[in-house]
């Protein structure tokens, strides 16, 4: 059958290129965490002004990101950790819908919800009809929706992205003598963080690599200037 065939070739595709692009995140998921966690930073090293900053306040700056990006990365890797059990839960229940359809009908909406369009559009009324004899017949997993050890590698690599996003922004704060300029290559690196980050989203979605570059900068300067404004 051309259409299950499809979605079988498709599926294994969309397998190994996560296999082949990271153990424990998806691509996009990794540089988003990275972004998230430049734009936390920046928030903090933007509210300083290069003219006046001490050298008291930059202290101060550093480990206020540092303890900010720790804090977002343990709500972060939770809300990763909850949503991974919702996720596996929807699916659960979107099996047990399957097994109990009675009609093709039925089948075409809940398979529309896990498939791509274009996946759909070339399953025939028989071949739904065999997908859902085929699921029918399915054991469903014993015992409740559970957790498992790559999820919480996955949370702890969430959390370890979000915290090293702040590095590259402090560094410069850390080394450099003078506060001004401290602030403005601390600034310039995140900045170019974001562009490079928004890049390799562009080119982990398909999408124009500079334009989403291009995007994420205009995306995390307005971010943190609505941030700064609101008290952040």
């Amino acid at each position: 059958m051309v259409g299950i065939a499809n979605y079988k070739t498709e599926l294994a595709k969309t397998v190994e290129t996560a296999k082949a692009s990271s153990w424990l995140l998806d691509p996009v998921d990794r540089d988003s965490e990275f972004l998230f966690g430049l734009i936390m930073a920046l928030t903090f090293t933007c509210t300083l002004s290069a003219t006046s900053a001490g050298e008291g306040d930059i202290r101060t700056v550093m480990y206020g990101a540092l303890a900010c990006n720790v804090a977002w990365g343990v709500v972060d890797a939770v809300m990763y950790l909850l949503s991974s059990l919702a996720e596996r839960g929807r699916s659960l229940l979107s099996l047990r819908k399957l097994r109990n359809a009675q009609s093709t009908d039925t089948v075409r909406p809940i398979i529309e919800e896990g498939l791509p369009e274009s996946v759909i559009a070339v399953l025939s009324a028989q071949e739904l009809d065999e997908l859902r004899r085929r699921i029918a017949e399915l054991p469903l997993p014993a015992g409740p929706v559970k957790l498992t050890r790559s999820d919480y590698l996955a949370a702890l690599a969430v959390f370890v992205i979000v915290v090293l996003s702040t590095v590259p922004v402090i560094l410069p704060l850390a080394v450099i003598d003078d506060p001004g300029i401290a602030l403005r290559v601390s600034n310039a690196v995140a900045v170019a963080l974001l562009y490079y980050c928004g890049r390799l989203v562009g080119l982990a979605t398909g999408t124009s690599p500079r334009r989403t570059g291009l995007a994420m900068v205009a995306i995390g300067v307005v971010l943190v200037a609505i941030t700064i404004v609101l008290g952040g």
